[in-house]
């Protein structure tokens, strides 16, 4: 009977764990991205943030919680967040990339933020959510704070 009790509370938990595991976005690191990426090619959705970004930390309390949003992103891309800040080296697409900023200045910014999210004649700015294609080219870009149904539209 104690078996059959523990491998119910054990079956419990297991099941529990598979229910949080599917109601939360799936995030990779850029490594898992670039295997994933070899073995199955699809788009890429990426979040940019910073600990600062009082923007960046609504869209994680309230659109990345979504159920809807989580379900989407989920089956149809990959999905990557980043600290821009970081100062740790990123792989990706056979390119290292580094957060060269950070060597001189205050909130540097890392280069592959840079090398996606950055406009032309507009200061850096968070947040920031790129698509990828499947060949890893930039689809869409969205610079500003969204609402669930603005980001399930964008998708």
């Amino acid at each position: 009977m104690k078996n059959i009790v523990c491998c119910f509370i054990l079956l419990l938990f297991s099941i529990e764990g598979i229910a949080q595991n599917h109601s939360q976005i799936q995030w990779k690191s850029w490594q898992e991205l670039d295997v994933a990426m070899q073995i199955q090619p699809k788009p890429v959705f990426i979040f940019f943030h910073a600990k600062w970004c009082a923007y960046c930390k609504k869209i994680d309390r309230e659109i990345f919680t979504n159920k809807v949003v989580v379900q989407t992103l989920n089956t149809n891309y990959y999905t990557v967040r980043m600290d821009v800040e970081q100062t740790d080296s990123v792989f990706f697409a056979g390119k290292n990339y580094t957060n060269k900023q950070a060597q001189s200045m205050r909130n540097g910014v890392h280069e592959i933020a840079l090398l996606l999210a950055s406009r032309a004649g507009v200061s850096f700015s968070l947040p920031a959510t790129i698509i990828l294609n499947n060949d890893l080219t930039p689809r869409k870009r969205l610079f500003e704070y969204y609402t669930s149904s603005q980001l399930l539209r964008f998708l």
